[in-house]
C-alpha cells in the first residue's frame, strides 16, 4: 500500500544546496577579491613612496651651483617626475611639495575584481589609494630628529 512518491518535501534539499552554493561562491569571491584589493593597496603605497623618492631627486641645479645647498627644483618638476613614474604602473597621482626638501605623493588606481564582478555587476572595479613621502637628505651619518 505504500507509495514511492517524493511527497511534500520533494526537491527541498536541492533548493537548500543551490542557496548554500550561491552563498559560498559570494563568500569566496569576497575573500578572494578583497584580499586582492589589499595587495593592490600595498602596491599603490609602495609605488607612491617610490614616486615621492623620484620626485625628491629633481634637484634645483642653479641653487646647487650657486652654493645654496640641495633642494627640490619645484612643484612642477617634482609632479612631472612622479607622474611619469606612476603612469608606468597605470596609476595617477597628486604631488605636493611640503617644503623645498620634502615631497608627498598620493597615488590612485583601480583593482579589477576576479570573481565578485561576475556575481555582483557593481563590483567589477575597486579603487585603491597609496601614499608616499620623501625627504631629500645628503651626506648624513645619522637621521635627523623631527
Amino acid at each position: 500500500m505504500g507509495t514511492t512518491g517524493a511527497g511534500a518535501d520533494g526537491g527541498a534539499l536541492s533548493l537548500y544546496v543551490a542557496v548554500c552554493a550561491a552563498a559560498l561562491v559570494i563568500l569566496v569571491g569576497i575573500v578572494l577579491d578583497l584580499g586582492g584589493r589589499l595587495r593592490a593597496v600595498e602596491r599603490a603605497d609602495a609605488r607612491a613612496q617610490e614616486a615621492a623618492r623620484v620626485a625628491s631627486q629633481q634637484l634645483d641645479l642653479d641653487a646647487l651651483l650657486q652654493g645654496k645647498g640641495y633642494r627640490i627644483a619645484g612643484q612642477q618638476a617634482a609632479a612631472d617626475a612622479a607622474d611619469a613614474y606612476l603612469r608606468s604602473y597605470n596609476l595617477t597621482g597628486q604631488t605636493r611639495l611640503v617644503d623645498d626638501h620634502t615631497v608627498e605623493v598620493r597615488a590612485t588606481g583601480t583593482y579589477t575584481t576576479a570573481l565578485l564582478g561576475a556575481v555582483l555587476p557593481d563590483f567589477t572595479h575597486l579603487q585603491v589609494h597609496g601614499y608616499g613621502k620623501a625627504t631629500l637628505v645628503h651626506g648624513i651619518t645619522e637621521a635627523e630628529n623631527g
